[in-house]
């Protein structure tokens, strides 16, 4: 048996599934009808994870059917050995479907359908190695569970996707994920090490999308807003904005909105930040969220922290934070284009002024970006990047830049270079990186030389102006096909860094030791030693580093600790300093769930004595209340403590939040926030600084 499935999957390297076209739509509403015999099937599943290339516990089987306006998705999923696990707040069983309408075997959307009935859907990126959920669609599915099965099925329409007109095969990649033995298995075959590529994606042939006209997607929005700051008047403002997304084409669409407010639903978690560079934070917004995959540089994935992107474009620029409240963005546009060989953007924003207590902290001014993109060799890619942002003829910020990717598998290599124009001085930057498995080794390189006087901070985050750094890392990696450990990498390294401000250049070995086990746990250790120069000082740089992580009751668990003897830019010397986190959450009932997020930062001084702990607290309560309604609550608490001594710690602020967001429809949402924040005064005491309350509504027209 072994022996037959082994040959089956050496004769199945390259998979093809054809749509077939049917009159009669399924029903969704999660069971297998008749209709669905006339399908052709994806049945030859391969297992992934825990043990590549082996054969899978359960059996699955997928369907695949079009009509005129939609794609239509079967999974039928045998549990004959366990029951299917479904729970709102817990693992749970899923299946995943990946979908590469320009077969540009490199991005594609991604669906993912859980047991409890929770669903996902985004982007795939950099062939595989990202997963963006900000892009949201129109589309439908339904779930039920049996005792020896579950059954999915899915509806697609073809107006809410973008794909190449007259393209009759897209790839396609199927996946389930088993909870009670966290298994997964791919019809495709993938290797653990390089992970699950768009470019090994199977084909799905003969789809003949028969739609005609125009999508076009209206947003009104209303929302009430309280806002309540420390020395202001109280401010209760109805208000109303206006989005729109237009499909002008399959492959074209068109993305507007008019004075948005984003009215605190979410805040940024406190960090403290005791480096010379500003702390990255994610953006939030919607607007900015959708198609933010064109405006981008490339990047080698998400768990790739080697190599700095020179990320020119930064979209919290645009309406940016200021003393707890947002720059008034009056007005954005962006209008997007994909095919099978070009990806093109193009996006302009205009924000109000700012002003508080009659002094203007911010002058109106209006922002644009402009992203080309060209395909070549199957996976890779050449692009150029614009961005730009200005007040007026002598308050400006421009940069161009170029980006070449080059993925080939396991292989990647990435080679950008930007010139920026601040108020008339120029400067310039480079970046580039490559990773590769040569024989047994994963190999690491990557270089990045940003001049003196390269300029991005209105538009972009690239805050290492004068810095130059050149790493490289290779060591052995071992995959254990059976046992408790699933893969090993040892790597040692050397980084060479000249700070800016400084002549001279420092050099640091790192060890980096990563196991990876069979029951998904797995942690990463690293050391690096060597002598440093920054902040008109030399010093033996040495720094600590773990995390590990894994399923715990169900839940992720993660932990971890930094330790470095490095310059604390906040004391304004050279001493020890470290963080330590852990993020854990925990499920009361399938509705209910809570968890906490800690972290801890100690302080030393010269004298290598500890002179201050800065404890974080972020308790937090999720209720689902089912797959569309949410309700969460946290309490962000923020500490320091003398030295060690715990008792004399201070509350120095607090921050309380609650979101209500409910997916009434596709698309539709109403959200009820509120953030109320107190910090420490000069008295001791924990005073207001501001409350902002909104109730905000989000409706989808689409026709």
């Amino acid at each position: 048996m072994n022996f037959l499935f082994l040959f089956l999957l050496t004769i199945n390297d390259n998979k093809v599934i054809e749509v077939r076209f049917t009159n009669i739509p399924p029903k969704i509403d999660g069971a297998i009808e008749e209709i669905w015999q006339m399908a052709d099937s994806a049945y030859d599943f391969i297992q992934f994870e825990p043990y590549e290339k082996t054969e899978p516990t359960e059996r699955t089987v997928v369907y695949v059917l079009q009509d005129k306006e939609n794609l239509y998705f079967a999974f039928r999923c045998y549990a004959q050995k366990h029951k299917p696990t479904a729970c709102l707040t817990e693992d749970e069983d899923d299946v995943r479907i990946g979908i590469d309408p320009f077969n540009s075997k490199n991005t594609a959307y991604f669906f993912q359908v859980f047991g409890s009935g929770l669903f996902y859907e985004g982007w795939i990126l950099d062939d595989g190695r990202t997963y963006d959920n900000s892009w949201e669609g129109i589309w439908y599915h339904a779930i039920k569970l049996y005792d020896d099965r579950f059954e999915v099925e899915i509806k697609i329409p073809f107006k809410s996707i973008r794909y190449k007109k007259g393209l009759d095969q897209w790839g396609i990649g199927f996946g389930r994920y088993i909870a009670h033995n966290r298994e997964t298995d791919c019809w495709n075959e993938y290797l653990q090490f390089e992970g699950v590529l768009v470019s090994k994606f199977g084909a799905l042939k003969g789809i003949r999308p028969q739609i005609t006209g125009y999508y076009f997607e209206l947003y009104p929005e209303g929302f009430v807003r309280y806002d309540k700051y420390q020395g202001e008047e109280d401010k209760f403002k109805p208000n109303a904005s206006l989005n729109f997304k237009w499909d002008l084409t399959p492959q074209t669409t068109l993305n507007a909105t008019i004075y948005p407010d984003f009215a605190q639903i979410e805040s940024d978690p406190f960090t403290l930040n005791l480096s010379r560079y500003p702390t990255f934070l994610n953006e939030r917004r919607p607007f900015f969220l959708e198609g933010q995959e064109i405006f981008r540089m490339s990047d080698f994935g998400e768990n790739m922290n080697f190599f700095e992107p020179l990320n020119i474009f930064y979209s919290r620029r645009i309406g940016k934070s200021m003393n707890g409240d947002a720059v008034p963005i009056i007005a954005g546009v962006k209008l997007t284009n994909k095919s099978l060989d070009w990806n093109l953007g193009v996006l302009g924003a205009y924000t109000d002024k700012y002003s508080m207590n009659d002094t203007v902290l911010e002058q109106a001014r209006g922002f644009g970006v402009l992203r080309a993109k060209r395909n070549l060799f199957k996976n890779s890619d050449i692009g150029m990047l614009f961005s730009g942002t200005m007040v007026d003829k002598d308050d400006y910020n421009y940069t161009l830049g170029l980006d070449g990717v080059y993925r080939k598998g396991v292989t990647q290599l990435i080679m950008q270079g930007a010139m920026s124009d601040k108020n008339g001085e120029r400067g310039w930057a480079l970046s580039s990186g490559f990773s590769d498995l040569i024989g047994n080794f994963f190999t690491f390189v990557s270089a990045m030389i940003v001049n003196d006087s390269f300029d991005v901070s209105d538009i972009g985050f690239v805050p290492w102006p004068g810095q130059k750094q050149f790493m490289l890392m290779s060591g052995p990696y071992k995959n254990f096909p059976k046992g408790f450990l699933k893969d090993l990498y040892i790597a040692p390294g050397i980084v060479v860094n000249q700070e800016p401000g400084n002549k001279n250049w420092s050099k640091l070995g790192i060890l980096e030791i990563n196991p990876n086990f069979r029951n998904n746990w797995g942690f990463d250790f690293s050391t690096t030693l060597g002598l440093y120069y920054e902040a008109d000082t030399n010093y033996f740089y040495r720094e600590l580093n773990f995390v590990s992580w894994g399923n715990l009751a169900s839940q992720i668990f993660e932990c971890g600790c930094n330790y470095n003897y490095s310059y604390n830019y906040r004391r304004g010397y050279l001493a020890y300093q470290g963080s330590n986190w852990l993020t854990l959450n925990y499920s009361i009932i399938p509705q209910l769930i809570i968890g906490s997020n800690t972290r801890l930062w100690i302080e030393w001084d010269t004298l290598n004595t500890i002179i201050a702990m800065t404890p974080l607290l972020r308790p937090q309560i999720i209720v689902r209340f089912n797959a569309y309604m949410n309700l969460s609550l946290f309490s962000e608490l923020v500490m320091e403590a003398p030295g060690t001594d715990l008792g004399a710690t201070d509350l120095l602020s607090n921050r309380i939040g609650m979101l209500f967001s409910w997916n009434f429809r596709p698309k539709s949402w109403l959200y009820i926030a509120l953030n109320d924040y107190r910090e420490q005064n000069e008295t001791g005491q924990l005073k207001p600084q501001y409350t902002i309350g909104a109730i905000k509504a989000k409706y989808l027209i689409y026709f």
